[in-house]
């Protein structure tokens, strides 16, 4: 039987993971590549090293299988959102490095958006808020920065795309400019109604539309990876950005349906259906996912900035722990966090508040407090903030959940898991394969050959490895929620406006 190649895309790494019919993983390569900072609050990629390192673990992972690429039925790619590339289309040759996701260079200019008033007409057409976080003000201030750019631009003699197109140009060797519907929702510039870029929104940012890719269904034949690369042709068959990825790998296929990846953020996806609902509540309406010729799946998105990166803060920053993996261990040695309270908003606060002002918080200290305290605040607070985002989903798409799916590296904390059931009054529910990103790529492309049938095939395939059922009284949960809040009023708005300095390792 063959399997399928997902290549993982993300911020720090490049990763390439076969699974087999069952969903199961049969070979995982991965490799770091360098994080550029060049100036406060500017993140940098260098987009030739984001493709050797991927080109290098997608054909370790396949040698190592002892496999060839007659083996391989489909290729999908998942990859980290709104990061921006332009490169020029003869050479191939990047203009620049990648202007990451995390990167806040164009804050002022987003701010300038709000004050001149195109929130609303911004939120209508795209779903989005205006901020920085997204490609479309970091492909402006490409155009108008890189000497020559945006001439060459408007002769469309250059390229623009998030990682997957960049990622697809170079396995097919320039012949396809593509990006898929998840991506393009992405990037302020796409129309999630109309499924196409949109002229408004272009003449806003002026951004000329020869440099845009063409949009294209997240599980369909795009095209053959060059037969150089892997050793023989593999059609490429699957895109998705990483949370849409996740999303569909823990096969969140209904309306309702949501899941929270626990990383260096955390990010919470709920499946709305085939209509795209506003958020009245400053989350984010975006494209799930478009297979083939069916109808447009939607969802709304709220992300937290620190989720697991306020563990390594407590490992690196404090030395309160020598390993993440110790900090479940120090938390259970306490049975609860003594009062004290931790707001990580060390880069801000993301939705619901969107507080690029907001900094990092800790109330209720006591003599009484220990490092153990400290730490089960922490990993508290994560939750509580997941909590907080899930209410609003609920409130916008007027679903009340059943449970919550999860995934990634922090969902392997039981105490964490535990307690993320207890603050929400419903289920968490962990599955046994917890790289859903990857295998969600994995399933679109296997849908669009048929290696798998049906979405009923790859539902079959999930299987839950644990799941945490709240115990928490309701009086208890609402006292501590509303704690909570103080500790979180206390948090916002903190930072004057003019000394703003967002760290870039966050």
């Amino acid at each position: 039987m063959p399997a399928i190649l997902a290549l993982d895309q993300g911020t720090t790494s490049s990763r390439a993971i076969l699974f087999d019919h069952g969903g199961h993983i049969v070979k995982v390569a991965q490799q770091e590549f360098r994080q550029i900072f060049p100036k406060a609050g500017w993140v940098e990629h260098d987009p030739e090293e984001i493709w050797a390192s991927q080109r290098a673990v997608a054909a370790e992972v396949i040698k190592s299988a002892g496999m060839a690429a007659k083996d391989i039925a489909a290729i999908g790619i998942t990859n980290q959102r709104e990061t921006t590339l332009v490169w020029d289309r003869k050479s191939g040759k990047p203009v620049c490095n990648a202007i990451v996701w995390q990167d806040r260079r164009t804050a002022e200019f987003c701010d300038q958006l709000k004050q001149q008033g195109h929130e609303q007409l911004v939120q209508e057409k795209t779903g989005l808020v205006i901020d920085a976080y997204f490609s479309g003000s970091k492909l402006r201030w490409i155009l108008d920065n890189v000497a020559g750019a945006r001439d060459r631009a408007e002769r469309g003699e250059l390229a623009f795309g998030t990682v997957d197109a960049w990622l697809l140009w170079k396995l097919t060797n320039g012949r396809l400019h593509i990006t898929d519907v998840s991506n393009a929702s992405r990037t302020m510039l796409f129309n999630i109604h109309t499924g196409d870029w949109d002229d408004e929104l272009l003449t806003l940012l002026k951004v000329p539309r020869e440099v845009l890719p063409q949009v294209r269904p997240s599980s369909e034949i795009y095209g053959e990876a060059d037969a150089a690369l892997l050793g023989g042709n593999v059609r490429i068959a699957g895109i998705a950005g990483d949370q849409q990825a996740a999303l569909f790998g823990q096969t969140c296929f209904a309306r309702g349906l949501a899941k929270n990846t626990y990383g260096t953020g955390c990010f919470m996806l709920m499946n709305v259906g085939q209509d795209a609902v506003p958020s009245k509540h400053k989350l984010l309406t975006t494209v799930a996912w478009k297979q083939g010729s069916q109808k447009t799946e939607y969802a709304l998105e709220g992300s937290v900035f620190i989720g697991g990166a306020v563990v390594q803060w407590l490992r690196d920053g404090l030395g309160i722990v020598k390993s993440s993996a110790d900090i479940e261990k120090l938390a259970a040695s306490v049975p609860d966090s003594g009062g004290v309270y931790l707001v990580p908003a060390f880069a801000g606060l993301g939705a619901p508040h969107w507080d690029q002002y907001a900094r990092g918080t800790i109330t209720g200290l006591t003599r009484g407090t220990t490092a153990a305290h400290f730490a089960r605040a922490a990993l508290e607070g994560i939750a509580f903030q997941v909590a907080d985002i899930l209410d609003l989903m609920q409130k916008d798409s007027g679903i009340q959940i059943k449970e919550l799916r999860v995934d990634g590296g922090a969902a392997a904390n039981n105490l964490l898991m535990q307690f993320q059931a207890d603050i929400l009054g419903a289920p968490v529910v962990r599955p046994k394969v917890t790289e859903t990103t990857a295998l969600g790529a994995a399933y679109l492309a296997g849908l669009a050959v048929g290696y798998w049938r049906s979405t009923d095939d790859v539902k079959a395939n999930w299987e839950v490895e644990r799941k945490f059922e709240p115990n928490m009284s309701e009086k208890d949960r609402g006292h501590r929620r509303g704690r909570w809040n103080e500790a979180l009023r206390r948090a916002q708005d903190w930072e004057e406006r003019s000394s703003v300095d967002v760290k870039p390792e966050l």
